[in-house]
């Protein structure tokens, strides 16, 4: 074609080449509605399938990779091993209908997380993965680790803050989300991750039979304010499910957290993917605290993204209904009330990417944002070029921006945004929070030009940083203009 896009050519190929694989990893073709966009001009379509292109590039770069193959189908086998040993060993344990038990397959997540790889030196040397268990308040026992950093100090002795999180829905398990789990330690925190009910290595279901994940996705609540009371209970205040529910079965759980000396119980952080995403909107707001007291959540990371079920739905390109339909199936139900900042993260498309053969509503994205603003809360959004709702899981084959680009982008602001609101003076990141979250020269070309990525929040200096348009910023005005995005 020697570079010369048509608008039938673009449309075909799109429809044609796998580059719209089916949610599920297999590569299928999605449909290609080919009568929206008639008289869109060949620029516009030209200039989309180079970014709709960018949803293969980590399937790309992974399967052409044999190293990455090989460490990947190695840890899948060693996972299926654990697996079984964990049945054999603990015979309680009531797993066995997730999806995601064994952590294989896709499952596994990004093999260089794990110890035997450690890409990024983290065990050891950064910090340390411990695994724990513990009884959600309706008796289904929980999987998850908790991560402390190997310099565990906290400033004058107050112990480090929090942060737990919260997988998304459609069985995704915690090792797709180990990679925010290790930077957030390396910054200094304290991380709890693990599987809800019904997810992952944790309980199917409850002693009276309720299921969890996404035959009942009121546990991206539920069980998101029961890690969050496990984060922060002691020897002195041990975590009271754990007592009423103890079988005596031989799977263990936890009395309290063992990090219970290294946390500072009061900043603590929720982030959360998809149905966790939703789960952490509404848990933030959550007054009175379900199992009393105040709400001790004090930031949020929404990725993909911030809000209710209706925000997600909200001004969403028609070709993403058939998407949407699944995805709504999986969150919870509950208002959301703005409390505290929030920041959210999406992608330019969805579940199964499909091309904007017209240009989306730019502020789809941002209803949870608005939301915010509304109630004059701090708030940020952010929308990955070229992203899908694969960016935040590390699953080995789906469609995403490669894992340098897209989940790069995501760990560099969900960092930021923590220690935003979380860190104290004299800790690591307190000092250039700020700076971090308005460095639109260095991330700039990551956001969509599709949807505009929005950030309306107070610096610690009591300036206002207000921008509808963080791309735009990062484009038209001089270096330090931009980076104070006005």
């Amino acid at each position: 074609m020697g570079g010369d896009y048509t608008r039938r050519a673009l449309l075909h190929l799109a429809a044609t080449t796998g580059i719209v694989p089916a949610a599920s990893g297999a590569g299928a073709a999605a449909p290609v509605d080919g009568d929206r966009g008639a008289d869109a001009d060949e620029e516009y379509l030209e200039r989309e399938f180079r970014n709709f292109a960018k949803t293969m590039e980590a399937p790309a770069e992974q399967t052409s990779d044999p190293g990455f193959m090989r460490r990947w189908q190695a840890r899948s086998r060693k996972n299926s091993r654990r697996y079984a040993e964990r049945v054999a060993a603990e015979p309680g344990w009531r797993s066995h209908a997730n999806l995601c038990a064994t952590w294989s397959e896709q499952c596994t997540g990004d093999p260089a997380l794990y110890r035997d790889v450690d890409d990024r030196g983290f065990y050891g040397a950064v910090g340390e993965r411990r695994r724990v268990a513990f009884y959600d308040r309706q008796g289904a026992r929980l999987s998850g680790h908790l991560w402390t950093p190997v310099e565990a100090s906290g400033r004058d002795g107050e112990g480090l803050p929090g942060v737990v999180v919260t997988d998304g829905s459609v069985q995704a398990p915690e090792p797709l989300y180990w990679w925010a789990a290790q930077s957030l330690v390396a910054a200094g925190y304290v991380v709890l991750t693990y599987d809800p009910r019904g997810q992952g290595r944790s309980d199917s279901v409850t002693p009276d039979g309720d299921r969890g994940g996404n035959a009942d996705a009121d546990v991206f609540v539920s069980n998101q304010v029961d890690a969050v009371d496990f984060l922060r209970s002691t020897p002195e205040e041990p975590y009271a499910p754990n007592a009423e529910y103890d079988r005596g079965d031989g799977a263990p759980v936890d009395p309290y957290d063992p990090a219970a000396g290294l946390l500072d119980r009061s900043r603590v952080g929720v982030a959360g993917h998809s149905a966790g995403a939703v789960g952490a909107s509404i848990v933030q707001g959550l007054e009175p605290w379900p199992t009393g007291g105040d709400n001790p959540v004090d930031a949020v990371v929404a990725w993909d993204n911030l809000g209710d079920g209706e925000a997600l739905a909200a001004r969403r390109p028609e070709r993403e209904a058939g998407d949407l339909a699944t995805l709504l199936e999986t969150v919870p139900d509950g208002g959301v009330e703005p409390r505290v900042p929030a920041m959210g993260q999406a992608g330019d498309y969805f579940l199964t990417p499909r091309p904007h053969v017209e240009p989306p509503d730019p502020d789809a994205k941002s209803v949870g944002f608005e939301r915010w603003r509304a109630a004059d809360v701090d708030a940020y959004q952010l929308v990955v070029r070229g992203g899908t709702h694969y960016e935040w899981s590390r699953t080995p084959t789906f469609p995403a921006t490669s894992w340098g680009f897209g989940n790069a982008l995501a760990d560099y602001y969900t960092v930021a945004w923590f220690d935003r609101w979380l860190k104290r003076p004299s800790e690591p990141g307190y000092d250039d929070a700020d700076a971090r979250l308005l460095a639109d020269d260095e991330w700039g070309d990551h956001l969509s030009f599709h949807y505009c990525s929005r950030r309306a929040f107070e610096g610690r200096d009591g300036r206002e940083h207000v921008c509808d348009d963080v791309r735009a910023a990062g484009e038209t005005a001089p270096p330090e203009r931009a980076r104070k995005g006005e």
